[in-house]
């Protein structure tokens, strides 16, 4: 018998095939190229948004903050630094910064405490506590106009339904001009920003508590520690991650504030109860000097942004290395 010897396929240059590493990375060089084509694809319109709606106001802004503008044609009275000096001079900007603080402060410090509290005890199990959830989160589905009236109608010197009740129970002098008052338009401000978002925030820490492992909390309950104990040393810990992110939008929140002091008292009276954001529309939009008020906007950016990088940096950069290696991980 003869047998016949078959050669294996030849690739090379003496057959014109090429290798087949070289075919293989010119297929996967193909395949990324086409990935990169799609991802870019999908993603285009969104980038054309972004530029359009959020990078080219933010750079017009900057541009308009070194002129002297109305607000009608193109800047061209080009004044230099001239809006920025202003800024640090102005009283009414000053005092937008200081009122800033405080309600930063009342918020850490009042509003975000109730709405934690809130969460804990709607996080038993309550007869109703769906409606109670319900009821709290409410508020912040409302938008801020319909808050706006409500609220001026609810403390309307005189008769408004607050001094009734006040008046009804022998606290007549407690009430009066709340939104007109100096010394009380702050404080009213505040309350109704608590009543308007404190629910959100409940919400943000229900899902938190909702998601620990219960394990950790039977396991302290067996060593005999209190619900004080408990909550001190395993819910508090755990839920970090959420309070401060927590904690971040309600800074931003306050930094950016408008449509509900605008709707209530529109910064007054005699702008003590004025923000940024209503400062900046008042000389934007009411005296028409733009270039004054792309200043303030740029300087809002500027605490907003740096805000937002410093706390990334200090504060929620366990959080984000702690996601990444998470994503990284699923990826191998």
């Amino acid at each position: 018998m003869t047998s016949t010897f078959l050669p294996d396929k030849q690739t090379g240059p003496d057959t014109g095939l090429p290798p087949p590493s070289t075919a293989a990375g010119r297929e996967r060089s193909r395949r990324r190229a086409l990935n990169w084509l799609t991802a870019v694809g999908f993603q285009l319109p969104a980038l054309v948004l972004f530029g359009v709606l959020v990078l080219l106001p933010i750079l017009f802004a900057l541009y308009a903050a070194f002129f002297r503008w109305g607000g009608f044609g193109m800047p061209s009275d080009y004044i230099g630094a001239d809006n920025f000096a202003r800024l640090v001079k102005d009283p009414v900007f000053l005092g937008d910064l200081w009122r800033c603080l405080v309600l930063v402060l009342l918020s850490l410090a009042v509003q975000l405490p109730f709405a934690l509290a809130m969460a804990v005890l709607l996080n038993q199990k309550l007869r109703g506590r769906a409606v109670y959830r319900m009821l709290f989160f409410a508020p912040y589905v409302l938008s801020e106009a319909i808050t706006g009236v409500l609220f001026s109608m609810i403390f309307a010197p005189g008769d408004g339904l607050a001094d009734n009740l006040l008046g009804k129970v022998g606290l007549d002098g407690v009430g009066g001009e709340w939104f007109a008052d100096p010394s009380m338009v702050m404080a009213t401000l505040f309350l109704v920003m608590t009543w308007k978002y404190f629910g959100f925030h409940m919400m943000l820490y229900l899902a938190g508590l909702q998601s620990l492992p219960r394990e950790l909390t039977e396991a302290a309950l067996i060593d005999g520690a209190g619900p004080w104990q408990r909550f001190r040393s395993v819910t508090l810990p755990l839920l970090a991650p959420t309070l401060r992110i927590s904690v971040f939008l309600s800074v931003i929140g306050a930094i950016q504030l408008f449509d509900l002091v605008w709707v209530i008292t529109q910064g007054g009276p005699d702008h003590h109860s004025e923000t940024m954001a209503v400062t900046m529309f008042q000389y934007g939009f009411k005296r028409y000097q733009v270039g004054y008020a792309s200043a303030i906007s740029v300087a809002m950016f500027g605490i907003s942004l740096v805000f937002a990088l410093a706390y990334q940096r200090f504060v929620l950069r366990r959080d984000l290395q702690g996601a990444t290696t998470t994503m990284r991980g699923e990826g191998k």
